[in-house]
């Protein structure tokens, strides 16, 4: 089997996803995939007619996010036509996704050169949310099918963040605990930004006449300190007891109908949660010969891949048993793995993973992760995976895993080999 590998990584600014306050929620989601994708195409001179195809990952694939927008940003990107492209969907996941597919065609000898990637503007999705909630179409926060009575029978899902207070609940990871993870997060973030870390990768966003709209991450708050994170009002609290469908049950019930002994305890909030943001990221994969012959230097070799799906009622448990299978599939064990990135959906999602496989803490989203930056869904594993290459070449470190949870129960992972100048 052929070896893949990342050549480049780039991403924009995250913004911040709301209408009227984000740099970026007036942008067409277009615009902002084909800032990165033009990146790509400029920093490495690619030759877009030999790019095999375009792998991309959008959760909402609704109004102006619609219509294959991995095909669509290329061509706005100046791409030429020969370049195809696909847009894919795995909630929170496809980032990763997008990059393991983009791997896999190139492993199998099938493709030479592939771009990965992500776009998501929660500005646009959480306005899209609203309107449907208000219309009756369905209840904010139901992943997937959740509303089928059918589906909701066999496997009863959740609103994610009652389904982060219940794995707290469960689990006994306290209010206290979660909110210092936030705090980490905040602080690393801000040490990470000034130190300049993030500045390999990330590419402004220019509007149509070429005036910078935003060059830097716009979400993250760095004075943020642990007596304001234990002033905040969970979020979720209100959240559990909405209904679901016209049967009149809700986000609580759909977790008791399965866990009846578990009593939710609100613990989430905005503070110890990923951050509602706009984004897109971009990664240039290719074979060993095909770089060779564009004269590019690998930056990361990709080691191994999973996919592992898990209970959708609990709905974030995933990332573990995704860690293990790929580990287990490359041969190589937790201690073999220099930096971790765990996708932050909630702060109970990172301190589980930790605490589950007994991870040096200071190994785990060394540089912040989604509580402070942001999460733009489909863009976020990308985003990670990016980073992680980043920080194995800053620190001189070997190898990196990164996972995340996604609805529906799920979790993607990859394993990066950093490749030594």
């Amino acid at each position: 089997m052929a070896d893949a590998y990342i050549i480049d990584a780039v991403r924009t600014p995250r913004g911040i996803g709301k209408v009227g306050k984000g740099k970026l929620a007036h942008m067409h989601p277009q615009h902002l995939a084909a800032t990165v994708l033009k990146a790509l195409k400029d920093r490495n001179h690619i030759k877009t007619d030999e790019v095999d195809d375009i792998i991309w990952s959008t959760s909402t694939q609704k109004g102006t996010q619609g219509q294959d927008l991995g095909r669509m940003a290329a061509l706005d990107a100046g791409y030429d036509v020969k370049a195809s492209g696909v847009t894919l969907d795995r909630f929170c996941g496809g980032g990763i996704t997008s990059v393991n597919f983009a791997a896999a065609q190139i492993m199998s000898g099938m493709e030479e050169c592939v771009i990965a990637g992500g776009t998501e503007m929660m500005s646009l999705t959480s306005t899209m949310a609203q309107a449907e909630a208000a219309a009756g179409w369905a209840p904010i926060g139901v992943a997937g099918s959740s509303g089928n009575a059918r589906l909701q029978a066999l496997h009863p899902q959740s609103n994610q963040g009652v389904c982060g207070d219940a794995i707290a609940s469960m689990e006994g990871i306290s209010r206290e605990q979660l909110d210092r993870a936030g705090f980490i997060s905040q602080q690393r973030a801000a040490k990470a930004i000034e130190e300049g870390r993030f500045d390999k990768s990330i590419v402004p966003v220019l509007d149509d006449d070429g005036e910078v709209i935003l060059a830097k991450d716009e979400y993250p708050r760095p004075g943020t300190t642990l007596e304001g994170l234990a002033a905040l009002k969970p979020a979720f609290e209100g959240v559990a007891d909405v209904a679901i469908d016209e049967s009149g049950q809700t986000f609580r019930q759909a977790i008791n109908a399965k866990y009846p002994d578990v009593e939710i305890k609100a613990v989430h909030h905005a503070g110890n949660s990923s951050g509602v943001v706009d984004g897109a990221a971009a990664l240039l994969l290719a074979s060993k010969d095909y770089a060779e012959k564009m004269g590019w230097k690998p930056r990361a070799r990709i080691v191994a891949m999973a996919n592992v799906g898990d209970d959708p009622t609990l709905m974030l448990n995933a990332p573990v048993p995704a860690a293990k299978k790929a580990l287990e599939k490359a041969g190589l064990s937790k201690d073999d793995i220099d930096l971790w990135e765990i996708n932050e959906a909630f702060a109970v999602v990172s301190e589980k993973f930790i605490r589950d496989l007994e991870l040096d803490r200071d190994k785990v989203n060394v540089n912040g992760g989604s509580i402070a930056l942001g999460h733009p869904i489909g863009a976020t594993g990308s985003i990670l995976i990016g980073t992680l290459m980043d920080e194995l070449e800053r620190t001189g470190k070997k190898r990196g895993l990164a996972t995340m949870c996604a609805a529906g129960g799920m979790a993607p992972a990859i394993i990066i080999e950093r490749i030594e100048s």
